[in-house]
């Protein structure tokens, strides 16, 4: 849990209200054991991941053994959470043990359907906001958050066997694998990753609209995981869409910026 202050996006924004980040950090508890076993424990991950399924299963039938899923139990139980999202979210660690490449864009957007999406979905059970629409303009964000961090981990994500670029983007622009272990870039690999922001800032402008669909101190929240993304976005184009020789990273001082310009946007009513 002490990841959580850490994070790029965190779930749980301090300006929500305090029972309610309670929640959603049993929420964020979940998300992360599931990717700490997906990318890092050691043995046999997909051992690992069934065991958290059967823990998923304890929470709705039993009694979990994991203190982070005891956690999670009281907020399930509350907000009537079905257990589909907690199942997305291990299905996509699953597939990053199988998978390490997406040919196509779409290919891409499915992952994202099982590892990011979910976690918006959780988040508005807690806000007691689940409507389909709600969660179609919620889709749209997280899908856009998620390719931001693929975007300023590709050096990362390649060190661990792994290519989010599409590989039918890469072909079109020019770039082969060797492409992605150069430092600095070349031109092709900056055009290419221009292409790649300007798409995920489209999914972040076609979501922004939930954050008025909330109101409140919610709908704060979601304006500012968007300018999070938005500002993420701006710190890639400020370093030449140079993300291979240093992770590019908006300072708190621009953070805070693009979030009163998101804000000035109407966004939030």
């Amino acid at each position: 849990m002490a990841k959580a202050a850490k994070e790029n996006f965190p779930v749980a924004s301090r300006l929500l209200p305090r029972d309610t980040r309670h929640h959603l950090l049993a929420v964020y508890g979940f998300a992360r054991l599931v990717d700490d076993i997906g990318d890092e424990v050691a043995g046999d991950r997909v051992a690992a991941l069934d065991w958290l399924d059967a823990e998923v299963d304890r929470v709705y039938t039993g009694t979990p053994t994991h203190p982070l899923m005891r956690r999670l139990v009281p907020t399930v139980r509350r907000f009537e959470i079905p257990p589909e999202p907690f199942r997305g979210l291990i299905a996509a660690n699953r597939q990053d043990q199988e998978v390490n490449a997406y040919a196509t864009f779409d290919d891409l957007a499915a992952y994202c359907d099982l590892s990011a999406n979910p976690v918006g979905h959780l988040v508005l059970y807690v806000l007691e906001a689940a409507t389909p629409e709600r969660i179609r303009l919620s889709d749209s964000i997280c899908t856009g958050l998620q390719l931001v961090e693929h975007w300023q981990d590709v050096a990362e994500d390649l060190a661990r066997g792994r290519v989010y670029l599409p590989q039918e983007d890469l072909a079109s622009f020019g770039c082969s694998r060797n492409d992605l272990a150069a430092s600095p870039p070349g031109r092709a690999f900056r055009r290419l990753m221009a292409f790649e922001v300007r798409r995920a800032r489209a999914l972040l402008d076609e979501g922004a609209p939930l954050a008025r669909h909330l109101g409140g101190r919610p709908g704060f929240a979601v304006a500012a995981f968007v300018a999070g993304g938005r500002s993420a976005l701006d710190a890639i184009a400020r370093a030449g869409y140079d993300v291979l020789s240093a992770r590019p990273r908006p300072s708190v001082i621009v953070r805070a910026w693009t979030l009163v310009r998101t804000l000035a946007d109407g966004t939030p009513r």
